[in-house]
């Protein structure tokens, strides 16, 4: 399985926007997004120029797949269903990367960031219906209910995520028991994404 091993402070240097990749640190003084605000590189600081259209909808994909953690081939397999689901294509793809199981986890509280959920999910802390999943990429559906195992609640850094963190459980989310269980109630909208992703740049680009 292909997976980006690099730094990943790089990835938010290049769109020149805080795609909060490492969790707490993107909140603090340590994010090179403030330090350096260009892109990585020798001739980072030559990259300010105004880009063509076909560059501005690139780095509108790039920046989706960056967020959500997916490679090229999947992201474009990902965009090919929501073609040919019936509806906005754009808000197809958004919803489809909404409900993947590790954005799910991430959005109850229980990662810090996409990575640190997509962590617990392959290492089996999560079940869907009370079935232990260990596939990050594995969509829920309206009525699903997400808990985190019994081992996994007792993990220091999830406590401190679930104590820590300022972050709203969605409206198409409801949490449950505590905390540690989620129930689908409905499909995201697109005022419930708060990705900041021009969708419509995505859909232009593999147009073409």
């Amino acid at each position: 399985m292909a997976r980006y091993t690099d730094a990943v402070c790089r990835l938010c240097r290049r769109e020149k926007i805080k795609l909060y990749l490492k969790g707490a640190k993107c909140d603090s003084l340590k994010c090179p997004v403030e330090r350096k605000p260009y892109p990585p590189g020798e001739h980072g600081r030559d990259r300010t120029r105004q880009g063509s259209e076909y560059l501005t909808q690139l780095r509108e994909k790039q920046k989706a797949r960056r967020i959500y953690g997916l490679m090229e081939k999947r992201f474009q397999n990902l965009y090919e269903v929501a073609n040919r689901t019936p509806g906005i294509t754009g808000e197809n793809l958004l919803q489809m990367l909404e409900m993947r199981l590790d954005n799910v986890v991430f959005r109850t509280g229980w990662g810090s960031s996409r990575s640190q959920a997509r962590q617990w999910v392959r290492h089996g802390h999560v079940r869907v219906n009370g079935r232990r999943v260990t596939i990050p990429s594995y969509r829920v559906v309206v009525g699903d209910a997400v808990t985190l195992a019994d081992k996994a609640r007792a993990f220091i850094v999830v406590r401190h995520n679930m104590d820590t963190l300022e972050r709203r459980v969605p409206a198409w989310l409801e949490m449950i028991e505590g905390g540690y269980e989620v129930k689908i109630l409905n499909k995201p909208l697109r005022e419930h994404v708060d990705a900041p992703v021009r969708e419509h740049l995505i859909v232009e680009l593999y147009s073409k």
